[in-house]
């Protein structure tokens, strides 16, 4: 492996011409993909094999035209103070925004308040569950626009008109111009690390090139295969994040190369031979992680996954073959060009003068390492606490910022009907196999009538064909309450009673049932996510690190991390704690998907800083340093350039914290923490100290599984006796024009 990407990194550099113009056609490619094959986005999903997206197949094919499957909106009524709605001026206030709504576009049904039976008793609020013939992806401006005008024209007649419902939905700016703040602070970071302009401009370039691919590449791909709003900014957030860290890695020792005395050209190769190597496997880890996502079923999730990993793999790609290239461009100037007022970077070798910051850290721990253990496990742990108030769902309008259109219709509805007409349920009544389908729809209706937490069921609606009924439910629960999931649950085993009786079969849907099947979904996946993405994982960090004991420590670390991950998202998001100071305007549970994603997401990240930080502690073993000189030596030369990745990506992981989405915001808090608390107390506090405490043992492989493993050369040994073994003369010269 070192000795491939060596030569790679020397092509590179010699032929960069070649290099940076294969890279501009890619960037003018797929820029032009993005700009004639992209389609609309979607926030829809399938859940396949959950019975409430059969449901969902079986009213597709039994009510065509019907639109069962539309989006949505309600449009929620209420009368000024000591009025109703019934008074002559109100109710043709109401009539008139209901006519304006039934001859917008794309609408297909308005039913009316007062026929369908929607009036509050006291006769002042109402409702209208306004269906659209499309789903929301296709839902254009002008419908959206026609939906927000006609509930202008009611509050202009004197009445409270509030929405709801997906069509009320304004559409999400990707990214919202946060990742510039993230970028911005990168490029602090990057000139205070490598007190040099060039130097710190080039991780940044090749960092916004990969994103500008990785993100044309997926929007031009939208325009064949349904890509989720989320996709693009959870793609940018870390293809942004791991593009800058890769880059600086190889740039670091790129440096280190040149100050020992290298030539540009063979320093290019020795970087990518050996950082390199770390960067290789350090991305392959992330993107086993992301694409592991597959194994959860569900396919928004799963493209969520590849469209990440295909940034991430875009990215490593760059670091090793556009980034030596331009390394070739700039020769020497990236050791060049100090900036005034920052010190001058000294290389970690050091020349016999005062010790780095890393170095006495690295000595500290050293001697000191089972207090040092123990105050920083503890420490994880006790983060880690408010875990166990972990609440997972996926957010509703009750959950919406207060004050917000959405919010103020949930609020009225809750005032006028009861909080479970948020969220109502839909049960389809399959009677093909019934001798008398409407007494068996009937018989279904009354018996769900009996069960507790049910405010009311509507008649049932029989297809065209006769043999399939929609029966509504309405629960006296919230949407996201435990006592819906229970009637969901109630209803379900009713279905198998009733059906030995009437020969009806019944599935339970609509949006509230969905998301309980997503979260369920989500919880079964869980265990075989873990199993793949961390046993895939283990076996990679084995190959690259020669050992049993180091990759355990390594996933053992990461548990540390995601408790301590998790525990800081309940203390924000449902406890409220600095709620003011991030902006978050609304408590409420953990996004459900937000633990499988994060999962993935932070192992491939964290492992990013084990590759980083113990393969130069192997390779200074492999090289002949005693075990606690190997721990020092190799924590002295990454901790600086590992303190300034991470901080990069907690201001790019951040930046997304004010993005405004509630999964966007749930998982910019979740990755920065992530980052924060592995990188600073995991693998630089926690990992040396064990090391320490392993010894030699830390290295230890047994014989058979060396022979079995390939030997990757990570380290660069073979590197290493090449340069011994060859003189300096016999190695390629470099170009005089080049130098």
């Amino acid at each position: 492996m070192a000795t491939f990407l060596y030569r790679l990194g020397r092509f590179s550099y010699r032929r960069r011409g070649v290099v940076l113009a294969i890279w501009l056609g890619l960037v003018a490619l797929v820029g032009v993909g993005a700009a004639t094959l992209s389609g609309p986005t979607s926030d829809t999903f399938s859940i396949p094999g959950t019975e409430s997206q059969e449901a969902f197949d079986l009213l597709d094919e039994r009510f065509p035209g019907s639109n069962a499957d539309g989006v949505q909106a309600r449009v929620v009524f209420a009368a000024p103070e000591g009025e109703t709605l019934t008074e002559p001026e109100n109710q043709a206030a109401v009539e008139e925004v209901l006519a304006e709504l039934a001859s917008a576009p794309q609408v297909a049904q308005v039913p009316d308040p007062f026929e369908a039976g929607t009036v509050s008793d006291d006769q002042r609020i109402a409702f209208s569950q306004v269906t659209y013939s499309v789903q929301f992806a296709d839902l254009t401006d002008e419908a959206r626009d026609a939906l927000f005008e006609a509930a202008e024209n009611g509050r202009d007649a004197g009445l409270t008109v509030e929405l709801g419902g997906e069509a009320a939905m304004a559409e999400e700016e990707p990214g919202g111009g946060t990742e510039f703040v993230g970028i911005a602070v990168a490029a602090v970071v990057l000139v205070i690390t490598f007190g040099s302009l060039i130097a710190a401009g080039l991780p940044l370039l090749t960092a916004i090139l990969g994103i500008m691919i990785g993100i044309s590449a997926i929007t031009a791909a939208s325009g064949f295969i349904d890509i989720g709003s989320s996709t693009p900014t959870l793609a940018l957030m870390l293809g942004l994040a791991v593009g800058i860290d890769y880059a600086l890695f190889i740039v670091s020792r790129y440096r280190h190369e040149l100050a020992i005395g290298r030539e540009g050209e063979e320093a290019a190769g020795r970087a990518v031979g050996t950082a390199g190597s770390a960067v290789v496997f350090a991305g392959l880890t992330v993107m086993i992680a992301l694409a592991g996502l597959f194994v959860v079923n569900i396919p928004l999730l799963t493209e969520m996954g590849l469209a990440a990993a295909l940034t991430v793999g875009v990215a490593v790609i760059i670091a090793l073959t556009l980034l030596p290239a331009l390394l070739g461009f700039a020769k020497r100037r990236v050791m060049g060009g100090r900036i005034p007022g920052l010190r001058k970077v000294r290389d970690p070798e050091g020349d016999g003068g005062k010790p780095t910051l890393g170095r006495r850290w690295a000595n500290l721990i050293t001697r000191r390492p089972i207090p040092v253990l123990v105050v920083a496990g503890v420490g994880m742990l006790a983060l880690a606490a408010p875990v166990l108030d972990l609440r997972l769902g996926l957010p509703d309008e009750g959950s919406s910022a207060p004050g917000t259109t959405q919010r103020e219709a949930y609020d009225l509805t809750v005032e006028g009907f009861g909080a479970g007409f948020n969220g109502p349920l839909m049960i389809v009544v399959d009677a093909t196999g019934s001798g008398d389908p409407q007494a068996a729809a009937d018989q279904v209706a009354g018996t769900l009538g009996e069960v507790d937490d049910v405010v009311s069921v509507s008649p049932p609606m029989f297809n065209e064909a006769g043999d399939t009924a929609i029966v509504n439910v309405v629960p006296e629960s919230a949407p996201g309450s435990t006592e819906t999931e229970d009637l969901v649950a109630a209803i379900r085993d009713q279905g198998e009673s009733l059906a030995d009786e009437t020969g009806a079969t019944l599935a339970v849907t609509g949006t509230t049932a969905i998301n309980i099947d997503f979260t369920e979904r989500m919880a079964d996946a869980l265990l075989p996510y873990l199993l793949l993405v961390v046993g895939l994982s283990l076996i990679l960090l084995t190959i690259v690190f020669r050992s049993i004991l180091v990759p355990l420590k390594a996933a053992l670390g990461f548990l540390l991390t995601m408790g301590a991950t998790f525990g800081a998202l309940v203390a924000v998001f449902q406890w409220g704690w600095f709620n003011g100071a991030l902006g978050i305007e609304q408590t409420g549970p953990i996004v459900s998907m937000l633990p499988i994603f994060l999962i993935g997401v932070v192992f491939g990240l964290a492992m990013d800083y084990q590759v980083f930080l113990v393969t130069r502690m192997r390779e200074e073993h492999v090289h002949g340093a005693s075990p606690t000189e190997s721990v020092v030596i190799g924590f002295q030369h990454g901790a600086r350039v590992v303190s300034a990745a991470a901080m990069i990506m907690i201001s790019v992981f951040a930046a997304f914290i004010f993005g405004g989405e509630d999964f966007i915001m749930q998982i910019g808090l979740a990755l920065a923490a992530a980052v924060a608390f592995d990188a600073f107390v995991v693998r630089m506090t926690i990992v040396p100290a064990v090391m320490t405490l392993l010894g030699s043992r830390a290295w230890f492989l047994p014989r058979w599984l060396d022979r079995l493993l390939p030997n990757v050369d990570v380290e660069g040994e073979k590197l290493n006796r090449q340069y011994r073994e060859e003189p300096e003369a016999e190695l390629e010269p470099e170009p005089a024009q080049q130098r």
